[in-house]
């Protein structure tokens, strides 16, 4: 419901001036007449994937390694190509880690791998039921994540401006043990998953889940991210101060005010800073 009045709101901004300069004022938090800000930012909330770290190596590259330590010989390239369409295929017909089927993320990504090798003609069960759990465990390590270089820095300069910080990620239970790994984990005083919440973004529940636990409105809310519907549109929905990270110019073709786009995080600290004096 939310979101389809959401984007009524960007049809209407698009074919009128005047309200796209009262729905934009709004969605950014200030009086339309004397442009203040009604209420000052309390929290940000942050995805994690893509926004904050990063897949070290590619899928192909980092399951082969485990097919060779069992003695297999797949090309990564080919590996990668049947992850794809195994991932495809797994979000499709058990979305958020097969919750509602009754599954849950380590069933669900070992399903995935399994299926992935299956593809490339790996069919002994024992086999892949092995490298399944390896692969499952492996990703905790901090060695498969890059963290991005503006990462802690602008977690930092969050926490100095006296902001709490939220988690939001569509993600499976893993989360904790990887963000403690890559040295993440005590910036946060929550975090939300996917598969814990039982809810993904783009559904705008989640978000209320994450309001629920910072306890403030929504409007004294940042959300940081690099998706534009999942993280951007579906945070501004719910009355969050979204801002969306485009570190390589992807979203140029969407009509984003240019104060709710961030080519890298070092420029969050300045956005920010203007929502709270």
């Amino acid at each position: 419901m939310r979101t389809n009045v959401f984007f009524f709101f960007v049809s209407r901004m698009r074919r009128s001036g005047h309200i796209y300069h009262h729905i934009a004022a709004c969605c950014a938090g200030c009086d339309t007449k004397t442009g203040a800000m009604r209420s000052r930012l309390r929290w940000v909330l942050w995805d994690v994937k893509d926004t904050l770290l990063k897949v070290r190596a590619s899928v192909g590259e980092q399951y082969c390694k485990e097919a060779e330590r069992l003695g297999l010989n797949v090309s990564p390239a080919e590996v990668e190509a049947a992850f794809h369409h195994a991932y495809r295929h797994y979000s499709s017909r058990y979305p958020n880690y097969g919750i509602a089927q009754g599954m849950d993320g380590r069933s669900w990504w070992m399903g995935v791998v399994k299926n992935t090798f299956s593809r490339c003609r790996v069919q002994d069960p024992a086999v892949l039921n092995t490298m399944a759990h390896n692969l499952y465990h492996n990703f905790c390590n901090a060695e498969n994540w890059e963290v991005f270089p503006d990462s802690h820095k602008a977690l930092e300069s969050c926490s100095s401006l006296g902001l709490k910080l939220g988690v939001v990620s569509n993600f499976d239970s893993r989360l904790e043990e990887i963000l403690r790994a890559c040295g993440l984990l005590s910036h946060f005083s929550f975090l939300i998953t996917s598969e814990e919440a039982g809810i993904a973004k783009p559904s705008p529940a989640i978000f209320d889940q994450a309001l629920q636990k910072c306890g403030v409105p929504a409007a004294t809310v940042a959300h940081i991210g690099d998706h534009y519907v999942k993280d951007y549109l579906t945070s501004r929905s719910v009355g969050i101060h979204g801002f969306l990270l485009d570190r390589h110019n992807k979203h140029k073709q969407w009509d984003i005010p240019q104060e709710h786009r961030l080519s890298s995080l070092e420029e969050l600290p300045s956005q920010l800073q203007q929502h709270m004096d």
